[in-house]
């Protein structure tokens, strides 16, 4: 099995029965894959593709599609650590370009710190050894998921 087959057979199993999409349809719109995920360590690896379509006029990636691979990563790991949530603040800094040189380019996102509504993250965009964009996030738990609460059917 796969990475991204074996990740999406974790997520889709924590919250069986909740009308959610899991991978959610702009990570697959986006060409994303799974690559690895550390439950001890709460990271999670992804990889995206590089598309012409994504660019922007200088031929780079768009930035706001690269915060979307980032928001693609963040979002599945604080499902895999966490009920689920929304991204609620998602600030990044730009290193270098995501040129069309790349066949694809991974994020690696790592749970800082949870408490039992918030989740915060930070993540890097990488070619190879090189950091292309640093991100640092935010999210909520979705109060019909807090424990307690109802299981989020209807």
């Amino acid at each position: 099995m796969s990475p991204t087959e074996l990740i999406t057979q974790q997520l889709q199993a924590r919250f069986p029965g909740a009308p959610l999409q899991l991978p959610p349809p702009c990570f697959l719109t986006m060409g994303g894959e799974f690559v690895a995920f550390d439950p001890d360590a709460k990271r999670l690896r992804t990889r995206f593709p590089f598309k012409p379509e994504f660019t922007n006029p200088m031929g780079y990636m768009q930035g706001g599609l690269i915060v979307g691979a980032i928001d693609n990563t963040i979002g599945p790991l604080s499902f895999l650590v966490a009920p689920p949530s929304v991204t609620t603040q998602l600030n990044t800094s730009y290193i270098r370009p995501i040129t069309s040189e790349l066949s694809h380019f991974e994020i690696e996102a790592v749970v800082t710190e949870q408490t039992r509504r918030l989740i915060f993250m930070d993540a890097v965009v990488w070619a190879g050894d090189k950091q292309l964009a640093q991100a640092r996030a935010s999210c909520t738990v979705m109060d019909a998921f807090i424990e307690g609460g109802s299981s989020g059917k209807g």
